[in-house]
């Protein structure tokens, strides 16, 4: 597949981006009206509303629509949302000049989850996005590099990795951003930065499951606490970087 033709399947993957985050965009503002101040949904569906738009003028190649979408987000996506999702976009497209391998996307994936640690200082456990995001990248890397999995079916543990982590943070009470403000009373919701993520985990999963055809199936098995070997839950926080 030549640069073009893997350009126009990002384009495809974030046009899709952005179909589900309109469709979700009422239960991403009901999550974060429980915690938070009840713009999420709204903000993300504007931001991928203006990356479909950039995504046309961009070049050929795919780390210029990659960049292009984290812009669109860095510009339209407000509060902290707008940094952690679009700059560190922005920041990780690099790793994808030359064209989208199997390394690309390890290294895109882990300089994704760089900058979102560096930029909102949250942990696992924390209740952030940063509970889906861990155990999603930790298990796609581990999945490749150590179980020598083909990337679609690394990209499927990746998303019920991330599922679980969504579950894990409905128990916990919040430390960072405006949930923390609500301390014990935050217990008991679902993060809906962790829910996003989620959510555009298995949109991309489902956009490349078409490009290959369908023919991985997918572990579903999503329910509880994040398993200890896909770095959601205590093994996660042994990894964590410090701040």
């Amino acid at each position: 597949m030549d640069e073009a033709t893997q350009a126009e399947a990002v384009r495809e993957a974030v046009r899709a981006c952005a179909d589900r985050v309109e469709a979700e965009k009422g239960y991403l503002t009901d999550l974060d009206s429980a915690i938070g101040d009840a713009d999420h949904g709204a903000n993300m569906s504007r931001g991928f509303r203006a990356a479909v738009d950039r995504i046309e003028d961009a070049d050929d190649d795919p780390a210029a629509v990659a960049k292009a979408v984290g812009m669109a987000l860095l510009s339209e996506v407000g509060g902290a949302a707008g940094p952690l999702y679009g700059g560190s976009i922005v920041a990780a497209s690099g790793e994808l000049e030359g064209g989208i391998t199997t390394e690309t996307t390890v290294a895109f994936a882990e300089a994704y989850l760089e900058k979102v640690r560096e930029r909102g200082k949250a942990s696992v456990g924390d209740k952030t996005m940063v509970d889906a995001l861990v155990p999603a990248v930790h298990t796609y890397k581990k999945s490749i590099e150590i179980d020598g999995l083909a990337p679609l079916e690394a990209l499927g543990k990746s998303v019920d990795a991330a599922e679980r982590g969504v579950a894990f943070t409905v128990p916990i009470r919040a430390s960072r951003g405006r949930a923390s403000y609500l301390g014990w009373r935050s217990v008991g919701h679902q993060d809906p930065g962790a829910t996003s993520t989620l959510i555009l985990l298995e949109t991309l999963r489902s956009v490349a499951t078409e490009h290959l055809d369908g023919e991985v199936e997918f572990d579903a098995e999503a329910e509880g606490k994040p398993a200890e070997d896909d770095e959601g839950g205590d093994e996660a926080e042994a990894v964590e970087v410090e701040d």
